[in-house]
């Protein structure tokens, strides 16, 4: 693999050092492409399907919003694009030209049909209007007249979307206009740097979700975002068809401490404070969406959101601007008295929301504070232990190997396989064990990446229960970031797959509970596997140790069987699962459809907005798998299981 990358840093410079200014151009691309395609963990060619792929990403950039072009001039974009892929190779990249000015005509279009429309002092909302709001649910129009359709529907959704905001409807139309001017003025000021730029990440995107290149502009926002001492809100952005996606709050961050925020809300206007005037960054470029977050710390930030639950609304959520805190970041225990059969068992739950840590002597750790609870707990006489990673989107791949470690012997707790590399099991090597009794280790869609391989090999010693949604995110590949030469900014490459014990890669598939909670997530449309390009699972031969087992009771299959036909019994009677139920049933109906009439009326909170936001209460979720671990503590799964 090191040869790869040397040769990935070495073999285009000919082409960088030939221009004076240091930024990308046409005869660049080819070189790039092919180093992508060389070591991506599941492309060794330049195949039909990456290159449909690939157009399909690019298509999706030139109208993102589907309101562009019709069906038909779809069709002939792609034609022209796929000739293009052959192009490049001679340094010809008059298409990419060509089509960055059909883009530019008809946004002009489109600008002007706003305009217009939004001139009619008569115009009011439509509450009758109804909306697909994500365009990938979305088909390009196959008529003039659809499209104008479709046009005012956004209209509509949009001006709802301002006046939910606090915004005078004949301000909101001024707004929606000036909208629409931003827009072409950004297509306008394209350089050729930023049309190849765009073409070059999707084209890395073709590969998978998580491989892209950044351009310098873009690498300097990236190594900001993964400095946990940003003067911000506290929370991970990416853009998505032209809205600004939360992907995750950081545990300890300025949003988190608010406590309204969530993972997928939609950012549609940042405004300076209660008295700012609210700025609309839907199709704006994430570097200046995240820019117009950050500031000085103690100064005050309005995110006006967009959520999609049952009855789709907006909400106006201020933040005070902070560094991360790490003591909320930090693991945590509580103790808890669960009854179970009659006798009342004292029980443990273990949050950690994710695997930190810092070098230096200094530099606070999640291995040393799990391991110090994990000690108080013994102390405090706990029967039992819930480890709740149902909010641990991933951290450091080591931390992860080593609390693994701290309740298993000894013995490799993941691999890492590529196809430059030999498969590489990382092992535990202290036989120390932290936790030897009961464990329950409580998991969501939201569980990712490291996260996933502490649960999976929790779940393929057989040395706990995994409770939690059906399953886990299922991200489980492994990405370098390769700098290129100054000014030309680097390639995220996806090298390789995480491998559980058992063999199995928790790429797509995720981490499966033994048993299943609902969080309320639909895993029909959440996860890795529903991701455009997300790359398949697969698996290797197992690697599991014996050397891992001793100090600790195995649970079985017939013990999960019982234990997981008494939760069964529990969530039937649980009113707070039936919302959960009925909250997800009626995602369901929507299909993704928003009504303008639901976003104008319900403006109020809702209904587990005060739960999400007071983190001193136990979740359902982490009170049912207390439940499970009393059942486990007592032997109820056991005796019910021999007893069968």
């Amino acid at each position: 693999m090191n040869r790869a990358l040397l040769a990935l840093l070495l073999v285009p410079l000919a082409v960088f050092e030939a221009r004076a200014d240091n930024t990308l151009s046409c005869p660049t691309l080819p070189s790039l492409m092919e180093r992508y395609v060389e070591l991506h963990v599941g492309q060794r060619k330049t195949d039909d399907a990456l290159i449909d792929r690939a157009i399909d990403r690019y298509v999706e950039r030139l109208d993102p919003s589907k309101t562009l072009f019709l069906a038909s001039e779809i069709r002939e974009v792609r034609t022209r694009l796929r000739r293009f892929m052959s192009e490049v190779k001679a340094g010809d990249c008059s298409a990419l030209d060509s089509l960055k000015g059909m883009q530019l005509e008809r946004q002009k279009e489109t600008e002007a049909w706003f305009r217009k429309a939004l001139a009619d002092a008569k115009l009011t909302i439509d509450e009758t209007v109804s909306l697909k709001v994500d365009p990938d649910d979305r088909k390009h129009p196959e008529t003039a007249a659809e499209r104008d359709e479709l046009r005012r529907k956004l209209m509509h959704f949009q001006l709802a979307n301002y006046v939910t905001a606090g915004t005078e409807l004949a301000e909101a139309k001024k707004r929606l206009v000036h909208r629409y001017e931003l827009i072409t003025r950004r297509i306008a000021e394209q350089s050729p740097a930023d049309i190849y730029s765009n073409f070059l990440d999707a084209f890395a995107n073709g590969l998978d979700p998580h491989t892209s290149y950044f351009s310098a502009e873009a690498l300097e926002d990236f190594r900001i975002s993964m400095n946990l001492s940003l003067e911000g809100i506290g929370a991970v952005l990416s853009s998505d068809d032209g809205y600004t996606v939360v992907q995750e709050v950081v545990p300890g961050g300025a949003a988190d401490r608010e406590g309204t925020l969530r993972e997928k809300d939609r950012i549609i206007a940042v405004s300076q404070g209660e008295a700012g005037e609210p700025t609309d960054v839907i199709d704006m470029a994430l570097r200046d969406v995240v820019r117009l977050i950050r500031g000085k710390k103690g100064t005050e930030v309005k995110l006006t959101v967009l959520r999609k639950t049952p009855k789709p609304r907006t909400l106006n959520i201020m933040i005070t601007r902070d560094k991360i805190d790490l003591s909320e970041q930090a693991a945590k225990l509580r103790i808890e008295e669960v009854e179970a059969d009659g006798r009342k068992v004292k029980l443990g739950v273990l949050d950690l929301p994710s695997f930190y840590g810092g070098r230096g002597p200094d530099a606070r750790r999640c291995t040393d504070d799990v391991r110090k609870l994990l000690r108080d707990a013994k102390k405090q006489g706990v029967e039992g232990l819930v480890l709740d990673l149902s909010r641990n989107s991933g951290g450091l791949l080591t931390a992860a190997v080593d609390i693994s470690g701290m309740f298993l012997r000894t013995g490799p707790m993941v691999a890492i396989d590529g196809p430059d590399t030999p498969s590489q099991e990382l092992t535990d090597d202290d036989e120390g064990v932290e936790w030897s009794g009961p464990l329950v280790v409580l998991t969501s869609a939201l569980s990712a990446s490291a996260s996933e391989i502490l649960a999976g090999a929790i779940k393929d010693y057989r040395r706990g229960v995994v409770v939690g949604d059906e399953r886990t995110f299922g991200k489980g590949t492994v990405q370098n970031v390769v700098n290129l030469p100054v000014g030309f900014g680097a390639l995220k490459v996806t090298t390789a797959m995480f491998f559980r014990p058992s063999g199995a890669s928790t790429q797509s598939a995720g981490v499966d509970a033994d048993i299943v909670v609902p969080s309320g997530i639909d895993l029909d449309t959440f996860g890795e596997r529903h991701q455009a390009g997300a790359l398949a699972t697969r698996t290797i031969p197992r690697f599991a140790s014996k050397a891992a087992n001793g100090g600790w009771k195995a649970v079985m299959p017939d013990a999960i069987k019982a234990l997981a036909a008494r939760s069964a019994v529990r969530l039937a009677k649980n009113p707070e699962f039936a919302k959960v139920r009925e909250r997800l049933e009626k995602a369901r109906k929507n299909d993704g459809e928003v009504k303008v009439a639901e976003l104008l009326s319900d403006k109020d909170k809702d209904e587990d907005d005060e739960d999400h936001k007071d983190k001193e209460k136990l979740s359902p979720q982490a009170k049912e798998a207390l439940h499970v671990l009393a059942d486990l503590v007592i032997g109820a799964g056991t005796l019910e299981a021999k007893n069968r």
